[in-house]
């Protein structure tokens, strides 16, 4: 027969103002995003009025008619995915390929190997080393300068190393090696399917930054086909900023600033839409691969 757990008053109190700070700190996160998505879909006056306050005021789709008007918002889409999927791919088996042999407690000089790489993190050639670095590899103006320099991250290195070290122990791969598994078939047949929840982290954290990247493709790219998304969208976005000093209308002025102040609106939603659905896919792991991973050894 189970127990039932007898809560004190101030247990009482403690999980009410508990509850209480954290509906409120969510009501602050969730409203801007409730409001940005309400405003999208709203008409270019309601948005520059302040009509819209949580719901769509007058529905309409005329930011998003006016981002995917431009033609390269599609490309830029399709760059977006390929530098992605590519790049979390190459990153996600470097940093597997890494942190595994680096868990290993018998891999000789394994603390040099990892404080030249922690030694990374602090240091830096800078930008104009590594633009030339890129130039002499002649990746300036490919795909792949948007996916090599940023390959691997010491950090999630260290993240992943301290998972496979206190989660995979070393017992387990000696018992395996009496049945002549070798290392890298222990890594694939075993640490692989016991380590899903870190792999999805490293999935999540490495897919957000290459949805996100745009700073390498304004040092290295120079042709339109190659812009990710979120450089086209910003092109898109100053294209239709205006200057009050050339406008002398101000019923002309009050509707490109409407339209303005909704494609600001628009883009948000059509560049964080994908990874808000592709979220909850790896939100079970998300946690648990955080905390186990997080612990520094």
């Amino acid at each position: 027969m189970k127990s039932k757990i007898v809560l004190t008053k101030s247990d009482k109190a403690f999980y009410f103002f508990n509850d209480l700070f954290l509906l409120v700190a969510l009501l602050i996160v969730l409203y801007p995003l409730i409001y940005i998505f309400s405003a999208s879909f709203s008409d270019r006056l309601s948005v520059i009025s302040g009509d819209v306050f949580l719901w769509p005021v007058h529905f309409s789709l005329e930011g998003y008619q006016a981002v995917f008007k431009d033609s390269r918002v599609l490309t830029g889409y399709g760059n977006t995915v390929f530098y992605t999927i590519v790049g979390t791919i190459l990153n996600v088996i470097l940093t597997i390929l890494a942190a595994y042999p680096l868990s290993r407690r018998t891999m000789v000089g394994r603390n040099i190997i990892m404080y030249l790489f922690a030694f990374t993190m602090l240091f830096n050639g800078g930008l104009i080393p590594n633009y030339l670095l890129i130039k002499d590899l002649g990746m300036i103006d490919t795909r792949w300068a948007m996916i090599l320099p940023g390959a691997l991250s010491v950090w999630n290195v260290i993240i992943a190393r301290t998972f496979y070290q206190s989660t995979i122990s070393q017992e387990l791969f000696e018992a395996a090696s009496m049945d002549g598994c070798s290392h890298l078939r222990f890594m694939w047949s075993v640490v692989l399917p016991l380590s899903k929840a870190i792999t999805a982290v490293m999935v999540l954290f490495y897919g957000v930054f290459h949805w996100n990247a745009y700073f390498n493709a304004f040092i290295y790219l120079k042709s339109d086909e190659l812009y990710p998304l979120q450089i086209v969208l910003r092109d898109i976005l100053i294209q239709n900023q205006i200057d009050p000093a050339s406008i002398t209308d101000t019923e002309d002025m009050t509707r490109k600033q409407g339209l303005a102040d909704l494609l600001k609106y628009s883009i948000i939603i059509v560049a964080s839409l994908p990874i808000w659905l592709v979220y909850p896919f790896v939100q079970k792991y998300f946690v648990k691969g955080v905390m186990i991973g997080s612990i520094k050894g």
